[in-house]
């Protein structure tokens, strides 16, 4: 078992190095090795889960070729150029938002640089909100009823009876609280703009310019409204379906009655919102393919189907001894699990990766289904290791260069937001969970 492990983390690092689909195949090639050298047998791979996350990510990607995300960036910037001197506030609580309705956070990209520009122009060190801003929208993943992480867990969880509404009346608040908490800490990092050495060197040198960033219009605004409205009408769709059982098609099949399955659900309103978002706006469907959202969507995809599908297979074969090596250990101190949820999620650079890969062994060690929402939000570690795209683009877009990553690499700029608002949102958690 040991050997397999060593073979499986092998996999892992050398596909998150990689990038891109790297992580996926790598998964792929792991399984062959838990296959074929081990001799373990294959589990079911996560067809489920995978097509949820696609049907989303269509329907995110025609609204975005649409203009729809240009039109909610707009709207964002009108409102931080309106009050720029709350921006570490506005900014996370703006990014949040669109993670949470687009269901990626990747969409965090078209906004990030309009914060940047915000808090220079209001001599606001930009470090303060672009590094909660970015842990914003990594921790509206696990609030999102439409996200890859969200899905996998509702999927993993269904059996036991949870429902969409279930996790988000925990996760929501939760997550929020953490932002929020961290924003507040924002408020009060590092030096003022004016007196930040880096910035000064850069003034000085000629290498910062005042160059006056704003977002792109809109060309089409019609088009670009009738996008959003109908992306959000499909999403609320999805948390009525998910929070009403009533509302959910009933079947009879030899005898048994059985509702329409949340994935099936998910899965058609999705892509019928984007099959509308072409069809209503005239969007051609070859340029919401070659989208942002769409590209580092399939990414995760691949990257589910090959890690969660190894996962699951060395989970299975080895359930007896792991159960029989930490059961005892997790059964006492079940909030242990998060600590495993986050470390992984270090490695793994993604909620629902984490989510597919660890969570079926959370289940067989007879964790609370309750308990195991409550440390969700532990799977937001990828800001650890300072690589994310995300993490990236925010130091890239400050001009003045106070978002950076440190001399030890792990003194970053998102360091202490992101462990505040992860510790923060899980302990709130479980003491929500005491009164549900």
């Amino acid at each position: 078992m040991i050997l397999q492990l060593l073979f499986i983390l092998t996999a892992i690092v050398i596909g998150a190095r990689l990038g891109g689909i790297g992580l996926g195949v790598l998964g792929g090639l792991g399984l062959a090795c838990l296959t074929f050298i081990f001799g373990l047998e294959p589990t079911s791979p996560p067809i489920d889960v995978m097509l949820m996350i696609a049907s989303v990510i269509t329907a995110a990607s025609a609204m975005q070729a649409a203009g729809g995300l240009d039109l909610m960036v707009k709207w964002a910037e009108k409102l931080l150029r309106k009050h720029p001197e709350r921006i570490t506030i506005l900014g996370p609580l703006v990014t949040y938002s669109f993670t949470f309705l687009a269901g990626t956070g990747h969409v965090a990209y078209s906004v990030l640089p309009v914060i940047a520009e915000v808090a220079t122009d209001s001599k606001i060190r930009p470090e303060r909100p672009l590094a909660i801003s970015v842990i914003a929208s990594q921790q509206a993943i696990t609030a999102s009823p439409i996200s890859a992480a969200t899905v996998a867990l509702l999927s993993l969880l269904s059996f036991t009876g949870v429902s969409l509404i279930n996790i988000l009346m925990i996760s929501v608040p939760c997550t929020l609280a953490g932002v929020l908490t961290g924003a507040f800490y924002s408020m009060r990092v590092g030096k003022e703009l004016g007196d930040d050495p880096e910035f000064k060197r850069r003034l000085e040198s000629g290498e910062f310019k005042m160059d006056h960033y704003e977002a792109k219009g809109v060309a089409h605004f019609r088009k670009a409204i009738w996008a959003v409205v109908l992306f959000v009408l499909a999403t609320v769709a999805i948390v009525l379906f998910g929070s009403l059982e009533s509302l959910r098609p009933v079947y009879i099949s030899d005898g048994e009655t059985y509702q329409l399955s949340m994935a099936y659900i998910i899965e058609i309103i999705m892509l019928s919102a984007a099959a509308l978002i072409l069809l209503i706006t005239k969007t051609d469907a070859v340029k919401a393919a070659q989208g942002s959202v769409f590209l580092a969507g399939m990414q995760a995809v691949i990257a589910i189907f090959g890690i969660a599908w190894m996962g699951d297979t060395f989970i299975a074969g080895n359930i007896v001894e792991l159960k029989a090596s930490i059961e005892e250990t997790v059964t006492k101190m079940p909030w242990l699990f998060g600590l495993a949820l986050f470390l992984m999620s270090i490695l793994l650079f993604s909620q629902a990766a984490t989510i597919r890969a660890l969570l079926p062994l959370g289940i067989a060690l007879g964790i609370s289904p309750f308990m195991l929402i409550a440390l969700f939000p532990a799977v937001n570690g990828y800001f650890f290791i300072p690589n994310y795209p995300t993490v990236v683009a925010a130091i890239n877009f400050d001009r003045t260069g106070t978002t950076r990553i440190g001399k030890y690499m792990l003194n970053h700029s998102f360091m202490i937001p992101g462990l505040i608002a992860t510790a923060t949102s899980v302990l709130l958690g479980l003491l929500l969970i005491q009164f549900i």
